[in-house]
């Protein structure tokens, strides 16, 4: 007996963990329920994915949504829901808001903003400083905290640890994951000259790839 499926997503090139080719998707219950060859298989619904590549939903784990503090570039429901037409189901949010999300009243003020207004799954680093390195083995274990992130070059607020003995300072006290801005603060200092005010062709000359280079 051919199976029947809510939705068959056909004809499409399909992309994952497997490989990259020509293949169908049959969804039943809302989730995939078979990859392959459907040509005669049923459905309620079909789309035509012809000339298109199907991905499966996609994990961001760098989004800076600027809420709160920088709500006019961005905030937690629009690039949210900007992810979520793009076709990612999870993002993970960076620390460098105004405030900083390096507290536990931080975080919990940004899952409290999420609730009910973002369109995708998420959670919230936190960010690793000088001041709370010590503190970061009980906020990388709090509800809604994916991970610990260290920005190396100077970002957004009061985030830098750009020596050596404060970023082993930090990971000491890290147990579960990192994730790192790396970039030599000191070679940005010294090339900062080289910025020309409007001009974002300069960007690359100050923080260039020597600077990621040296941090990592």
């Amino acid at each position: 007996m051919t199976q029947t499926y809510d939705l068959i997503v056909r004809g499409g090139e399909v992309a994952n963990h497997a490989g990259q080719g020509m293949a169908d998707v049959g969804v039943i219950d809302g989730k995939i329920a078979f990859i392959g060859d459907l040509s005669q298989a049923s459905a309620g619904e079909v789309f035509d994915a012809s000339s298109l590549t199907v991905l499966p939903g996609v994990i961001d784990t760098q989004v800076h949504f600027r809420e709160p503090g920088l709500e006019w570039k961005e905030d937690l429901e629009t690039g949210s829901r900007a992810a979520a037409l793009g076709g990612v189901v999870a993002v993970f949010e960076m620390p460098n808001t105004e405030p900083t999300t390096t507290d536990p009243d931080a975080l919990a003020d940004k899952l409290a903003r999420a609730n009910n207004r973002m369109w995708t799954d998420h959670a919230f680093y936190v960010g690793g400083t000088h001041d709370n390195a010590r503190f970061l083995g009980e906020l990388e274990r709090l509800p809604g905290c994916c991970g610990v992130k260290v920005f190396m070059g100077a970002s957004t607020g009061t985030l830098l640890v750009a020596d050596d003995d404060g970023v082993r300072e930090v990971l000491k006290h890290t147990n579960r994951r990192a994730t790192f801005h790396s970039e030599d603060e000191y070679r940005l200092v010294e090339r900062r000259p080289l910025a020309r005010a409007g001009d974002w062709t300069s960007h690359p000359e100050v923080r260039d790839a020597q600077s990621a280079i040296q941090s990592t």
